[in-house]
């Protein structure tokens, strides 16, 4: 179970990394690597950062739901 965990961390941590990554950023840094830099004149933000924004808030809190039950178990199985 403590292996399965673990995995699911891991591809967690791998799946935040580059979501972050993706996201626009706001002048210079990784993002403008990826198309960051290419800025629109419209002040909102587009469907696609709004979902970008929720799937990594959403992967966040499954990489944090991971550290938790860890945590947990290593804690129980002592």
């Amino acid at each position: 179970m403590v292996m399965g965990f673990s995995i699911a961390l891991i591809v967690f941590s791998l799946l935040l990394m580059m979501l972050v990554l993706m996201h626009k950023g706001k002048g210079g840094g990784l993002s403008d690597m990826f198309g960051g830099g290419m800025q629109s004149s419209v002040g909102g933000s587009s469907v696609a950062e709004r979902n970008l924004d929720r799937i990594t808030v959403v992967v966040g809190l499954g990489w944090f739901a991971c550290i938790i039950v860890l945590g947990l178990l290593m804690k129980l199985d002592n």
